[in-house]
């Protein structure tokens, strides 16, 4: 094309800024067909300005999208989406006030509806939503497009439950797919927000980041309905146009100042998640002391009553150097509050243990939290808390599965309803569920759905096609090539996705104000029960606390146990008097006569006891961390088999490097644990012991998150 005379071509127009304020994510189940960081990175890669994150009813996604943001450096904009009769109620949240508003509306939604289901009405308390900026889409597929009386009518109706307290802050949203009538449904709404005063905003009722994602969104559709796509007819969204669109695609659709009006919205939204201040409570602290000072003083208290004979000086050293780093973390409430819980538990005479990387720590040894003496162990504190590792400690806590609701409900009496709830657990798709649901979506035979769910062990691999084709003809089941084909890749999509959140084994969040106002709380499945919307990876996020109370049945056990001896012997017992190392239960373990001996019942633990021969408790431990997937996998229960056969012959360790024996003697020179990852990391490498945990945690979840490379 030759240039126009008198000069060169004329430069392209600029594209409009654009923000998208109306966006569902798969945490609206079984609505939204893309994971937030996907729709995080779409917006950011289309030099969106902002995007919105508002699922229905809920705010369960937005820290991983708030994760995603940051490094990308998109402004995220926090909100959640109401089915509101005709409408749907977009909103977003201004600042902090209007977050914790936002909070206490989802949770009074939640709280008049059965587990899973909300409920907005007239009767809703929407002056909570004070704070907030709010847009009103009407339900285009419940509404003639011409049909302006009926549009204003429900409008009007709305703008009334809303008074004069959100003037100013009540946009009418405009959301446009392509349907034929578009242009009569703009006009039909110029037309009512200019009749009620309602400012109009461009928004993209965005259900996935990228038009690809429309044959998996059609199967959720159908996943919802329990029916398969073919049944669902007028219920599919008839396009692919909610997705993230082009700026270029958009301003060919919508009128130059809706698109203007997403900035001033986006522009009036600054609150970040990074605003959430989380305190902890502070019922346990005695009057008159500082949490430090409270900790330190049941530390020393605790010393004495573990050593009577005198405090020993390396443990003294222990408990100063770990009340330092706890100190330097903020972490003594949580210490206080786990100590007062165990402490309740044993005025009640209610058995209770606690476990895992805490036994690492010599404060919760002398708190009485664990039972485990630092003697008999070998501590690696930094396994349990870090400096570097920004993330609270976990100190989980077993108590005797008959009685721990009267644990339950002393935390609730104690702190109350509304500032202690248990956190939630996002339940995911794996392979057996995703080949199922999708299966069925597709209308394929049944029997055939059962039988690739049951044998699905090949599904990740290049050859699934082709044995699914066998397996189908096996039964006699016809399949298309195609359709094969389209289930492998939808399931393959599906799988990870949200299915629903559910209740936590144990774990507590509790706060100093209300819980209600740093994250939703809905009704639980139980009676007297409630969830936040957030799991144990968002808590760690977030930087809030839990506390794990969990159930055992084995101390209930033992506790019947126990009372038994009590009964025939005349002598009452308690755990501690039961005694060590004893020689005729070792023969028993040994010749593998273990059914329901806690830990070590299973068959495959039962095929090793013979030939491990454990005499020792510590022969124990190391017994049922080897007989488990990452050992036997990585090829270390033979060597440590041959090595304790060496040591039983008088033939000492030797280790090709001798400077590793301090991580490795007491395994026989076989890593088996953890805590030695970290040891011969910074014995080896010179790894400092924050570096070294973090080592440790990408080698347990590579495969998930991958990280072992850094």
């Amino acid at each position: 094309m030759s240039a126009p005379s008198g000069g060169a071509m004329p430069s392209p127009a600029p594209l409009p800024g654009y923000a998208e304020l109306h966006c569902l994510s798969n945490f609206s189940f079984q609505r939204g067909a893309s994971h937030p960081k996907e729709l995080v990175a779409r917006a950011a890669q289309l030099g969106y300005q902002a995007l919105a994150l508002t699922d229905e009813c809920s705010v369960a996604g937005v820290v991983r999208a708030w994760e995603a943001a940051k490094e990308c450096g998109l402004h995220l904009i926090v909100g959640s989406e109401f089915v509101w009769g005709d409408l749907r109620l977009v909103a977003l949240a201004r600042d902090a006030q209007g977050w914790g508003n936002l909070c206490e509306f989802i949770t009074a939604a939640r709280a008049v509806a059965p587990k899973g289901q909300y409920h907005v009405g007239p009767g809703s308390p929407f002056s909570l939503l004070q704070g907030c900026e709010l847009l009103l889409a009407p339900c285009r597929e419940r509404m003639d497009a011409s049909d302006f009386v009926a549009v204003s009518a429900c409008l009007s109706s709305a703008r009334a439950q809303f008074g004069l307290n959100f003037d100013g802050h009540l946009w009418l949203a405009v959301e446009l797919h392509l349907a034929p009538d578009d242009s009569l449904w703009l006009a039909t709404l110029q037309r009512a927000g200019a009749a009620l005063g309602l400012p109009l905003v461009a928004a993209g009722d965005v259900h996935m980041h990228a038009r690809s994602r429309k044959p998996l969104q059609d199967v959720i559709t159908a996943v919802q309905r329990g029916c398969s796509v073919a049944e669902c007819g007028f219920a599919l969204q008839p396009n692919a146009e909610r997705h993230l669109r082009q700026r270029v695609r958009l301003a060919g659709i919508y009128p130059p100042e809706l698109l203007a009006a997403t900035l001033t919205v986006a522009a009036r939204c600054t609150f970040s998640l990074g605003e959430i201040r989380y305190q902890y409570p502070l019922e346990t602290v005695p009057s008159g002391m500082t949490p430090a000072q409270a900790l330190a003083w049941l530390a020393q208290e605790g010393a004495m009553g573990r050593y009577p004979q005198g405090v020993p000086d390396w443990i003294a050293a222990q408990i100063r150097k770990e009340l330092a780093l706890i100190a330097h973390c903020q972490y003594e409430m949580y210490f206080l509050t786990v100590h007062d819980i165990v402490r309740f538990a044993r005025s009640q005479g209610i058995l209770c243990q606690g476990r895992g990387s805490a036994a690492n720590s010599v404060v919760c040894y002398v708190l009485g939290i664990t039972a485990v003496a630092p003697e008999d162990s070998h501590l690696l504190f930094e396994r349990f808390i870090s400096k570097e590792r920004s993330e609270p400690p976990d100190i989980d806590v077993d108590f005797e599965h008959d009685r721990r609701e009267e644990v339950i409900q002393y935390i609730y009496a104690k702190y109350g309803r509304d500032r202690a709830a248990i956190t939630a657990v996002v339940t995911t798709y794996r392979t057996r569920s995703a080949l199922r649901d999708v299966g069925k979506a597709l209308g394929v035979a049944p029997v055939l759905v059962d039988a690739f769910a049951k044998d699905h062990h090949w599904f990740d691999e290049g050859i699934a096609a082709d044995r699914l084709q066998e397996l189908a003809k096996g039964l006699g089941v016809p399949l298309h090539r195609h359709t094969a084909a389209l289930w492998l890749e939808l399931a393959a999509q599906l799988k990870g996705f949200p299915r629903h959140l559910s209740q936590h084994v144990g774990g507590f969040v509790l706060t100093q104000g209300k819980l209600t106002r740093l994250v939703p709380v809905e009704p639980a499945s139980m009676e007297g029960r409630s969830v936040i919307q957030w799991d144990k990876d968002d808590l760690d996020t977030m930087g809030l606390l839990k506390v794990d109370v969990l159930a055992l049945g084995m101390l209930s056990a033992l506790r019947r146990c126990l009372q038994l001896r009590a009964v025939l012997r005349g002598e009452p017992w308690g755990l501690a008097d039961i005694p060590r190392e004893d020689a005729a239960t070792y023969d028993m373990i040994c010749a593998a006569d273990t059914v329901g001996v806690f830990q070590i019942e299973s068959r495959a633990q039962m095929s090793m006891l013979p030939r491990l021969q454990p005499r020792v408790f510590y022969d124990l431990v190391v017994q049922v961390a080897i007989v488990r997937p990452g050992p036997i996998q990585g090829g270390m229960v033979h060597p440590y088999l041959q090595a304790r056969e060496r040591r039983r012959h008088g033939q000492p360790l030797e280790l090709e490097k001798p400077e590793l024996e301090a991580a490795l003697a007491r395994t026989l020179g076989v890593p088996i644990f953890q805590e030695q990852v970290m040891q011969i990391a910074m014995i080896a490498a010179g790894f400092g012991p924050g570096m070294a945990d973090d080592l440790r945690r990408s080698m347990a979840a590579w495969k998930r998150k991958g990280g072992v490379h850094r």
